[in-house]
């Protein structure tokens, strides 16, 4: 009796799928199709209008300087300078208090900054540990001179008790530490510097101070320098605490002494008023000191500021805490 044997099955064939058919790009309506361009288009524009609102007042001021002043009056000036002309300048350079009040000035904005941004960021430090004691009516203290102020004569009594008249700390000490600058700092610190951090380096037997110096001031960069950069244009363009706690002429700030040469341009044009044409020649050159007074202050910080401009961009706890 013969075996019939059954033929092999085949396992069934799998079926590749199919690609689905390309559909049709649905089409972009007239808004959408030019809503980005026309975006960026009015972006741009707002751009250059502000950056031209910035940059224009700057360069007018420059261009003034070395420009006859009844062109100015005229509205004759506008891009180049007409009648060109470096009396202003002269006048200005030919002030031997000059130099000496540009080295003052740039002693008292070192010194000043630097004490400034110091305190600060040891109080701030200190007022952002929630370890110390007291930290709240300390902060409290602070804040309350923001709102209430002693005024100009205790301040004066205060410096005069201090025996600091006309000297470099009657400039550099009574505004040192701006109270929003202080709480500026101690918010960074708060958001920045962890606790973990603290808690790491102490198990690895380092002290407070050297958490301090070591680490915290490292990973602050942007912080110190914005703190820089704000001391720094204020200590430059301060000249009212000179004013009144200075008496010696050697010892004032460029500003005080470019105010001081306006002042006498200013009294000379008035006191020529017996002469026509004398009062015109006071009157002109008090205008071309106006202008070259300006631009002779700003150059200072037009060339230091955009060097530290760069530090704001890093970030301040890159691979400082690892998980």
């Amino acid at each position: 009796m013969t075996q019939t044997v059954a033929p092999p099955t085949l396992p069934p064939t799998r079926k590749l799928p199919s690609s689905p058919a390309p559909q049709p790009r649905p089409r972009r309506s007239l808004v959408s199709r030019y809503a980005d361009p026309l975006f960026n288009v009015i972006a741009v524009g707002l751009l250059l209008v502000a950056i031209v609102a910035i940059i224009y007042p700057m360069y007018f001021i420059l261009i003034a300087s070395v420009s006859e002043p009844s062109e100015i009056l005229n509205g004759n000036v506008w891009v180049v300078p007409r009648g060109f002309t470096l009396e202003g300048y002269v006048q200005i350079l030919s002030d031997a208090g000059i130099l000496r009040g540009f080295a003052n000035s740039v002693l008292y904005t070192v010194v000043g900054t630097g004490v400034s941004v110091a305190v600060i960021l040891a109080a701030a430090y200190a007022l952002s540990r929630k370890d110390l004691y007291g930290r709240t009516p300390l902060m409290l203290l602070f804040v309350i001179t923001m709102f209430i102020d002693g005024g100009l004569i205790a301040r004066y009594l205060v410096v005069r008790d201090l025996g600091m008249l006309d000297t470099m700390w009657a400039v550099v000490l009574p505004g040192a530490v701006g109270v929003w600058n202080l709480i500026i700092a101690r918010a960074f610190f708060e958001n920045n510097v962890p606790g973990e951090l603290r808690d790491a380096a102490q198990m690895d037997g380092a002290s407070d101070f050297r958490f301090f110096f070591s680490i915290v001031l490292p990973l602050s960069k942007p912080l110190i320098f914005l703190m820089i950069m704000i001391h720094l244009v204020a200590n430059w363009n301060a000249f009212f605490d000179a004013l009144i706690f200075l008496d010696s002429e050697d010892k004032y700030p460029l500003q005080l002494v470019l105010r001081n040469v306006l002042v006498q341009s200013e009294v000379s044009a008035a006191g020529g008023t017996g002469a026509l044409d004398s009062y015109a020649a006071a009157q002109r050159l008090g205008e071309l000191i106006k202008y070259g007074m300006i631009v002779i202050s700003t150059i200072p910080l037009l060339i230091v500021l955009p060097f530290m401009q760069k530090h704001f961009t890093k970030g301040a706890m890159l691979g400082a805490v690892k998980n």
